[in-house]
């Protein structure tokens, strides 16, 4: 590889796009990922380097392994490999088939996607692989699914990290712990939220860094630790009520 390769599998969220941008503006040749390549063909365009964009069948991990490998041979490598498959849904009926779809896209499809990348590093020899996490996992929510699958990702990624240092490889795992995006996004509250590019600049700076875990934004980490040590009566006090429009 002449130049830095990085791939982004999941390349149609806002957050994504934004990283997309950055690195494109620092001459990084970039892989996207995403279910439906048509939906971002626009953004791709409006790139100003290379850019090359690929289908994911996220939800079907035997698939979605065959299309990272032939776009990883393709493209010989990436220095880079961003995850961020993440999707969270909540409705206080608990249907089962939503704890279901975030089940197979945050569970399965990110340990799919995650491994196929980490063998492929291990291969190259070297990489970096981060994903887009959750200080949600910290503890459980209303959203069972949700929560339980970013603590499965955390793990997921320590568990590689300690795998790379036992092959003695140069093989950086990030685990990217965002604060509670997802709820404040839900309660519609600008006070939790922060601008997209804020986020996905201090994102690229801890990666430059080889950070192995980072809190975006940097405030985050104080609200996750508070979030450990509540006591357990207080912590279920939390509601997930949104605001009502015009109040």
């Amino acid at each position: 590889m002449s130049v830095a390769t990085a791939m982004i599998i999941g390349a149609s969220s806002t957050l994504s796009q934004a990283l997309a941008r950055q690195l494109s503006a620092q001459n990084v040749s970039l892989v996207l990922f995403v279910n439906d390549p048509d939906a971002i063909y626009a953004f791709s365009q409006s790139l100003a380097g290379e850019v090359s964009v690929y289908p994911l069948a996220i939800n079907q991990p035997q698939m979605a392994i065959s299309q990272l490998n032939e776009a990883w041979e393709k493209h010989n490598g990436a220095h880079l490999v961003i995850v961020n498959t993440g999707v969270n849904e909540y409705d206080p009926s608990l249907p089962w088939s939503i704890d279901q779809h975030t089940i197979d896209i945050n569970v399965m499809g990110f340990a799919a996607a995650s491994q196929c990348i980490f063998k492929l590093m291990c291969e190259q020899g070297y990489g970096q692989l981060a994903a887009i996490n959750s200080i949600a996992g910290q503890r459980g929510g209303p959203n069972m699914a949700y929560h339980a699958s970013k603590a499965f990702a955390a793990n997921y990624l320590q568990g590689l990290s300690m795998h790379a240092q036992r092959l003695k490889l140069p093989i950086t795992i990030t685990d990217i712990q965002l604060g509670l995006f997802d709820k404040a996004v839900h309660l519609r509250t600008q006070l939790l939220l922060s601008p997209i590019d804020n986020v996905a600049g201090q994102i690229l700076t801890a990666l430059k860094k080889g950070k192995r875990r980072v809190y975006v934004t940097k405030r985050w980490r104080i609200v996750a630790w508070i979030n450990r040590v509540l006591p357990e009566y207080i912590y279920n006090t939390r509601h997930w009520k949104p605001k009502k429009k015009g109040g």
